[in-house]
């Protein structure tokens, strides 16, 4: 029986090696190719797992729900502690991808690290990019909102994905990668239901976010985002937000515009506490999501209690 593993690089030890790269959300270098069937495989030996490279814990979640026993998955990012914008990759990571059989990186700008450490390594394994398999555009005048593991439609797509690379490498388990991959597909079904039993009552009111996270699930939701798109600009890029954009932001809580307040907290400042201050000021519920899977859940249980929360706030 193979042994699945879903592990951080930080686990296996540090090692006296000069940072490689720095990843850093809304970068300018391309991401990763999708996977397609002319890419090549890593060779796997018969009696190991497949193994499989994921830039954070939540692709490498799916990976292993997928794999099951048939893989070994390494996330590089894994945890609310870490903050995948500022994420230093390192030669053991590099080494990591040489020897994988899959890398899934979430693409779109969010994981540029991925796209170096792949052309650094010169690996032969299939690259999944959920961004470029989700098929979803930057809408008019703006930017695409990269963060699509909160987009359970693309989740489906990429699961899919994933099965298909994995059985390609392993023929022989390619009907328990299809499905695996069907079972959680159910799960996200659920998921979705969820979400349009919110919309059902949601009705179109507003929200308040402090980066665009969660504004895939807050949409299917029936949610409208009403935060001054500069404040939330300004947050996930790590500049400064400007004194009459904070007070339009606060405003929201004082007349009676938004009905909660989502919050990522795995990035804070100044200007994210001052805008949670005021909602908790004006009786308007908090939200809290992450980036990254909280302690002791899988993506199921994760997004499934996101949905929950947002319910029960927009219905209070």
């Amino acid at each position: 029986m193979r042994t699945v593993r879903t592990r951080p690089l930080a686990a296996l030890g540090v090692l006296g090696v000069t940072a490689l790269v720095a990843g850093c959300g809304g970068g300018s270098d391309p991401a990763p190719a999708a996977a397609d069937s002319s890419s090549p495989s890593a060779s796997t030996p018969a009696d190991g797992p497949l193994t499989v490279v994921a830039s954070t814990d939540v692709w490498g979640d799916i990976a292993s729900t997928v794999g099951g026993d048939e893989v070994e998955v390494t996330s590089f990012i894994s945890g609310p502690s870490q903050d995948p914008h500022s994420y230093e990759a390192t030669a053991r990571d590099q080494l990591a991808v040489s020897d994988a059989t899959v890398v899934i990186a979430n693409g779109g700008g969010y994981d540029d690290f991925m796209e170096r450490l792949v052309k650094a390594s010169d690996t032969d394994a299939t690259v999944v990019d959920a961004v470029k398999i989700s098929g979803r555009t930057a809408p008019s005048g703006g930017e695409l909102n990269e963060h699509v593991w909160y987009d359970m439609p693309t989740v489906v797509k990429v699961a899919d994905q994933v099965a298909k690379t994995l059985g390609e490498a392993d023929p022989e388990a390619a009907d328990t990668f299809t499905a695996n991959a069907e079972a959680f597909t159910q799960q996200i079904s659920g998921i979705e239901d969820a979400e349009a039993a919110v919309s059902d009552v949601a009705q179109g009111k507003g929200i308040a976010i402090t980066e665009p996270v969660p504004l895939w699930m807050t949409e299917a939701c029936g949610l409208t985002n009403e935060t001054p798109e500069a404040f939330a600009e300004a947050v996930e890029e790590g500049t400064d937000v400007s004194p009459v954009v904070l007070a339009d932001t606060q405003a929201l809580f004082t007349d009676g515009k938004v009905a909660a307040l989502v919050y990522n907290e795995q990035t804070t400042g100044p200007e994210t506490e001052a805008v949670l201050e005021a909602a908790k000021a004006g009786g308007v519920p908090v939200v809290p999501v992450t980036e990254t899977l909280p302690e002791g859940k899988d993506f199921v249980t994760w997004m499934t209690d996101n949905v929950e929360a947002i319910k029960a706030a927009v219905e209070s």
